[in-house]
């Protein structure tokens, strides 16, 4: 299984390491996400960023779903039904188990990240983490409605 990370904030005054993590993780603005396998660099990358973004473990159904409306190849263009042969998989729902597992950065000839909408219904506190009503930090299979509220 993989996570899916969703920066929550702005990096206004914040330390240059965790801009660069932000960078590395392809989430350059407020509501990208992207997909990363459950691997100890990704987590000591999440641990670093965690007052920015919120994650957790997400499904092959939702990364799916993110892939059929809100993916995209290198050359910008929109995933379709039909995939492109330059993505090597031949359905949707394959590709989207392999990224569900592997991350999007596994993935060839697609964009490691999803832009998204703002939630509908908004964000809740942007300052709290999620344990305590906030909208930061791990929040475990509860990312997958965050991602249908999020398309």
């Amino acid at each position: 299984m993989g996570w899916m990370i969703v920066r929550v904030r702005g990096t206004v005054h914040a330390r240059r390491d965790i801009v660069r993590t932000l960078e590395h993780l392809h989430l350059r603005r407020a509501n990208h996400a992207t997909v990363v396998p459950e691997t100890p660099p990704f987590r000591g990358m999440i641990t670093a960023i965690q007052g920015y973004v919120t994650w957790g473990e997400v499904d092959p159904a939702t990364v799916g779903r993110l892939l059929a409306e809100r993916g995209e190849t290198v050359d910008g263009q929109r995933l379709a039904p039909t995939l492109p042969p330059e993505v090597g998989s031949k359905d949707l729902p394959e590709l989207a188990r392999a990224v569900a597992t592997g991350g999007l950065p596994s993935a060839r000839q697609l964009k490691p990240l999803f832009r998204l909408k703002a939630p509908r219904g908004g964000w809740r506190s942007t300052k709290k983490p999620f344990a305590l009503g906030g909208a930061l930090g791990y929040r475990g299979a509860k990312i997958n409605e965050l991602a249908e509220r999020m398309l």
